[in-house]
Order: C-alpha cells, then structure tokens, then sequence
C-alpha cells in the first residue's frame, strides 16, 4: 500500500513538472496592432532615469538587477522569468514591450492601473533596452 501512494505521488510530482514546463513554454507574442506602435518617448538619459526607477521599484525582484531572471523572487513563480538582455527580447519592438509590461501574464503583472501615464511604461522600455547584451 506505501508503494501504491508513494508511486501515485511521484506520477503526480511527474505531471505537474510537465504542466509547468507547459505554462513556460507557451509563446507569448503581443497583438500585430499594439507591435506596431512607436514608442512616442525619446529615449534619453531622463527617460532611462525615469524608467530605471520604475524598474528598481517593480521588476527588480523578478527580473534581477541586470535583466537576466536572476531576482530574488524569481525562485518562486510558477512560470521562467526570461532573460531580458537576450536578442529574444531585445528583437521585440517597443510596442510589443510596452503592451506585455501594460497586461501581463501569468505570473507577470500588468502595469496599466498602477502606471496610467503612458510615459512611465514607455520610459521602462527606454531602460530595458539599455539592458541589451
């Protein structure tokens, strides 16, 4: 009878690491519309000042001090927190960045109410572009 539980409990820990490795693996492409949008943000050394501040209150702890996942609470989501500095992302235009940091997902919170200036999540993808590898 141990075996028995002790076997459906590993084929339960089985399943669920393959449904997380689901949840990260699915693709998360911003709608053609809101890619297309231009950044009406000058990048510029106030933008990235601006945007490093929003980034050091809100993404820090996920995201890592440098971009690469590596935050303190990174550890704890249920989906991967994504290398920011690589091509991956740096490729997306500014408007693909700014609608996932408006809406979210999954473990990834959406910005739009605590940020209803524009401008603050414009000057954010002005800094995570100075992230770049």
């Amino acid at each position: 009878m141990k075996k028995l539980i002790i076997l459906g409990v590993l084929f339960v820990g089985v399943l669920s690491v393959g449904f997380t490795a689901q949840q990260q693996a699915k693709p998360w492409k911003a709608p053609d519309a809101d890619a297309k949008v231009t950044n009406p943000v000058k990048s510029s050394a106030a933008s990235i000042a601006a945007g490093k501040t929003i980034w050091v209150q809100e993404c820090q702890s996920c995201h890592g001090k440098t971009g690469i996942g590596d935050g303190k609470k990174a550890a704890q989501l249920n989906t991967a927190t994504p290398d920011l500095t690589k091509a991956a992302v740096q490729s997306q235009s500014d408007g693909a960045l700014f609608y996932k940091i408006s809406q979210g997902r999954d473990d990834m919170p959406g910005y739009k109410k605590k940020y209803p200036e524009k401008t603050d999540i414009w000057n954010l993808v002005n800094f995570m572009r100075t992230l770049k590898k």
